[in-house]
């Protein structure tokens, strides 16, 4: 998603109703993926829940997610306007069964992918529905079943692949590594970090939702922020997009000998509250610790041994 992207749908939410509702008829007849994508980054950023407080990785999900349903709409022959009752279950079928086509992986999308497709289908047509173009809803009954494996054993958090590629990190690298893997901050918080969010033993994170929380430092982390100073006078601490990073990541990876291991920096923030919870026995400490509004998130950061409780039931 691009600055102008993001000014032209200010530009959008700007026009009176009856240009609104031409721009939106017309887009969604000639099947216009990218204007179609301003309308509904229009009507998340002034009237839905959160409006200009939405998130900019949320805005990105969201426009991958109406650039799919419409080409899938336009090769299948579906109206966007005037969808039949059973398309939004056609594309739920659609998503469940094609193949995944990012960051390397094969086999179906994820459902949680799939989910977060059909939520960008939903809001397509919540802001089609504001603009006064269709009443539609073809999505309403349409649901994406739930992956029954949790995610925690599809994707384990790092055991001793931290200390193991530490070494094969420069010291930008390893203060990133850390500070998921050891201060719990997701990538994108991390990523954003400047030296002004550094207070000494301490850490100030905004994270979802604006939510700003404090974090504690260890050792190993102060020591690995003092190791990369900030890099402009902005005091920016890294200038790498989640690509680069990633890219970083997997050749470090590789140089430990741990090959193909990498999965991502989830399994790094899974590490530390993993860590975490086997010290303090609380998961509220741990998800405030992570940043989570709700315990429910912060058990699927906890790897729980499978004999967690052998001792206490001995003597039942």
């Amino acid at each position: 998603m691009t600055l102008v992207q993001l000014r032209n749908a200010v530009t959008i939410s700007g026009l009176d109703d009856r240009a609104l509702r031409v721009r939106a008829v017309e887009a969604a007849s000639t099947y216009d993926d990218d204007m179609l994508t301003m309308i509904t980054h229009a009507y998340m950023t002034v009237a839905s829940r959160k409006g200009a407080r939405t998130s900019r990785r949320t805005l990105e999900a969201y426009a991958l997610a109406v650039k799919d349903y419409v080409r899938w709409a336009e090769r299948t022959g579906v109206s966007v306007l005037r969808p039949g009752r059973r398309d939004g279950g056609r594309y739920v079928a659609h998503l469940q069964t094609r193949p995944s086509q990012g960051r390397g992986r094969s086999g179906p999308l994820s459902a949680a992918t799939a989910a977060q497709y059909v939520a960008g289908a939903r809001a397509l047509y919540r802001a089609l529905s504001w603009a006064g173009a269709t009443d539609a809803h073809p999505f309403q009954d349409a649901h994406v079943a739930p992956d029954p494996t949790p995610g925690i054993v599809k994707n384990p958090p790092y055991l001793h692949e931290i200390d193991q590629v530490l070494p094969h990190c420069d010291a930008r690298l390893a203060a990133l590594t850390l500070l998921c893997a050891h201060a719990g901050l997701r990538v994108s918080e991390a990523l954003a970090l400047t030296a002004a969010d550094v207070h000494g033993a301490s850490l100030t994170v905004r994270g979802k939702g604006g939510r700003v929380r404090r974090v504690p430092l260890g050792r190993r982390v102060r020591d690995a922020l003092n190791a990369a100073p900030p890099l402009d006078a902005d005091g920016r601490l890294f200038d790498w997009k989640y690509a680069q990073a990633t890219y970083r990541m997997r050749k470090a990876f590789r140089a430990s000998g741990l090959g193909e291991a990498w999965r991502g920096f989830h399994a790094a923030r899974k590490h530390s509250g993993t860590r975490l919870y086997q010290a303090t026995r609380d998961f509220t400490r741990v998800g405030l610790f992570l940043g989570h509004a709700s315990v429910d998130t912060t058990r699927r950061y906890v790897a729980v041994q499978d004999n967690d409780v052998a001792s206490e039931v001995e003597f039942f």
